[in-house]
């Protein structure tokens, strides 16, 4: 087929009707070059993010500055990260497809939005397998560290080990308390169980456990039962502020885990629609050969 064209010069066009209809749409090497675009910019920005302490791993990591301060600017850069790496890479998937010949200005733009889904689920796709091996090594490494620890521990003092973790020590214990306070080993070790007992509940020593522990502090420091009685307390409130620590910190543990789930589902949304209409720029940009001459000029 012959198409006439300005100034009188000839276009012959040899593309054959089978190979036409044989051609994809699909356009793999420049959703390729999207992805790996869009993994270079991500994998740049957060690296730089992390560096200034811009991570959802420690809030506390900047001296001085509030957690939450610390939260919502790393939720934003985290946002501002994926959605313009994304775009970018959306972008030049746009602009590197190759159009097919029988695409109306309507076709071309949701083809090319439609590579720019595609880089985004690919880019999503490789996120999420890098991401679940990195969390299955580290749980293995830590994993291997806890079970070498154990074993140690476990070879240094066997038997304390297995009284200890006897749910029914503490009982036990109840059996042979008197009127003779037991020697200090003997006694650090059932002050342990009494304590680990009382955290089982709401972490609030029994009154007879309280006056059994006063005694036994009293007999083997020298303490009068006054002194004694303060020191238990004291340190029944210190078990006690621990736990509650613990708690708290378990506790912001979780609603983090569901604010970063949350963040990541919905700027990824926000992403894949970025990508689309990236892509979409992209392509008009190569239809209307748009350069960037102040930007991008040759030296």
């Amino acid at each position: 087929m012959t198409i006439d064209a300005p100034g009188g010069v000839a276009i012959v066009e040899t593309t054959s009707q089978a190979e036409r209809e044989s051609a994809g749409y699909v356009d793999w090497g420049s959703i390729i070059a999207g992805i790996v675009f869009a993994s270079a910019i991500s994998l740049v920005l957060i690296t730089f993010g992390s560096a200034v302490g811009l991570n959802f791993v420690d809030f506390n990591a900047r001296e001085g500055a509030p957690a939450f301060l610390i939260g919502i600017g790393a939720a934003s850069w985290f946002l501002w990260v994926q959605i313009s790496s994304f775009m970018a890479g959306g972008y030049l998937t746009g602009r590197l497809r190759r159009r097919h010949f029988d695409a109306s200005e309507d076709e071309s733009d949701m083809r090319d939005g439609a590579h720019g889904l595609l880089v985004w689920g690919g880019a999503m796709i490789i996120g999420a397998v890098l991401a679940i091996s990195g969390i299955g090594a580290a749980a293995s490494t830590a994993g291997n560290v806890a079970a070498t620890a154990t074993l140690a521990a476990s070879n240094a003092a066997e038997g304390a080990a297995t009284e200890a973790m006897d749910p029914n020590a503490y009982f036990i214990d109840t059996l042979f308390r008197g009127n003779t306070a037991p020697d200090p080993e003997t006694a650090r070790a059932e002050a342990g169980r009494i304590f680990a007992q009382a955290a089982l509940g709401d972490g609030t020593l029994a009154d007879e456990d309280r006056t059994y522990l006063a005694n036994v502090v009293a007999a083997n420091t020298g303490l009068t039962p006054e002194e004694a009685q303060a020191r238990v307390d004291q340190v029944a409130a210190n078990i006690e502020q621990a736990r509650q620590e613990a708690v708290e910190a378990a506790r912001i543990a979780r609603n983090t885990a569901i604010i970063a789930a949350f963040l990541l589902a919905a700027s990824s949304l926000v992403s894949a629609i970025g990508a689309y209409w990236a892509a979409q720029k992209g392509g008009n940009h190569r239809d209307n050969n748009t350069v960037f001459a102040d930007v991008f000029r040759r030296f």
